[in-house]
């Protein structure tokens, strides 16, 4: 029974862990949407989120990987610079754009294309097998247009409010009003469409990036280094061509501070770590998958601390993302229960071989057992 528990909270572990990271992720568009509205310009919060997170990760790597002979190649290098061009640089920053020049709810909607981008560029570099034949494709298929459809209308349906809860907590309140004379002024439909899709290419991007540099260099934090690093570089760079006044940078203790705080340490070296790992185990389209959960997060969020109505369309929106990631969990776990069989199949000698070594330890065990019974110390 007690075997039976431990290896659930094994299985469970990936699935909590990406949990926690859409949390965080949801917390960073959050202070995203906080710092807006305070007057921060957010290509700054960009560049001063990952100069943070290189921070704080950089003395991780040196602590937990201090013993490990990392063979830092000029591939990995590189493959580091790419990282942190489409997942930090390039990413965050046409997400932004998108928000500024369509809505906030239009550019969110279009992120959740990310698991659909994800897996076609993953079925077409060979990393994921998609099996539309199969029971388990077909699962995968059905559970991302689920969730797809869930973040939809969670973010356009409304429906009727229900007050679960009343914090008298309204965050947002100051200034709201220029920033929606702002968003009208710079409203540009076709643009920022197009900007959010390349957002989402760039996160789909970034998602198999790192897949292959978990393959070619097994080193959790200094792999995050590495992409924080070239992100921080690359985003600072932009920023200062792009904003040209140089008091945007000053920090003080406000919520540009901690803006900058959260999104560095939460929202990227914790994240990233943790989606590193998850990404190891179980693949890019597992990971990419639990992005309209990010939503939920929001919602919740948005509903305690921005003084945001939770309604009917935000309940339905949710549960049907969690009934698409059941499924394709469900479509995953049988795909990987698939070919555990075949390969016992393929070699079998192999499979006995594992059978006599479990069968032989588990002798010398009763031996050892024996032993103490005659020979008490």
């Amino acid at each position: 029974m007690s075997k039976n528990f431990s290896d659930l909270l094994r299985g469970l572990k990936p699935v909590i862990l990406i949990l926690v990271v859409q949390a965080a992720l949801g917390g960073v568009i959050v202070f995203y949407k906080l710092a807006v509205i305070y007057g921060m310009s957010v290509r700054v919060l960009v560049a001063y989120r990952f100069i943070f997170a290189t921070a704080c990760v950089i003395p991780l790597a040196l602590i937990l990987e201090r013993k490990s002979k990392a063979k830092l190649t000029w591939k990995i290098v590189f493959q580091g610079f790419l990282s942190g061009l489409f997942g930090g640089a390039l990413g965050p920053n046409l997400f932004i754009a998108s928000l500024s020049l369509t809505s906030a709810t239009f550019a969110t909607a279009v992120s959740n294309l990310v698991p659909v981008a994800t897996l076609i560029l993953a079925v077409i570099l060979r990393l994921e097998s998609l099996g539309i034949r199969k029971l388990a494709g077909q699962a995968k298929l059905v559970g991302i247009f689920l969730s797809i459809g869930g973040a939809m209308i969670l973010t356009f349906y409304k429906g009727e409010e229900i007050n679960l809860w009343s914090t008298n907590i309204n965050l947002a309140k100051h200034g709201a009003d220029h920033a929606t004379r702002k968003h009208a002024l710079l409203g540009n439909q076709v643009l920022g469409s197009l900007l959010a899709l390349a957002a989402c290419v760039s996160f789909a991007i970034w998602y198999i990036i790192q897949a292959k540099i978990s393959e070619n260099y097994p080193y959790i934090y200094s792999s995050t280094v590495l992409m924080c690093i070239a992100a921080s570089v690359q985003a600072t760079i932009y920023t200062i061509i792009a904003e040209r006044n140089w008091s945007a940078w000053k920090l003080g203790w406000n919520i540009r501070l901690l803006s900058a705080v959260y999104t560095g340490a939460i929202g990227t070296a914790l994240t990233v770590v943790l989606m590193t790992w998850c990404l190891r185990l179980r693949g890019p389209l597992f990971v990419s998958i639990f992005n309209p959960f990010t939503l939920v997060f929001v919602a919740i969020v948005g509903s305690l601390i921005l003084n945001e109505r939770l309604n009917t369309g935000s309940i339905l929106g949710s549960v049907l993302i969690v009934i698409g990631v059941y499924v394709v969990l469900w479509g995953k776990a049988k795909e990987m229960k698939h070919s555990t069989h075949l390969a016992l199949q393929e070699y079998p000698a192999e499979s006995e071989a594992v059978d006599v070594v479990i069968s032989s330890l588990q002798e010398t065990h009763q031996i050892c057992d024996t032993n103490k019974e005659s020979h008490p110390s």
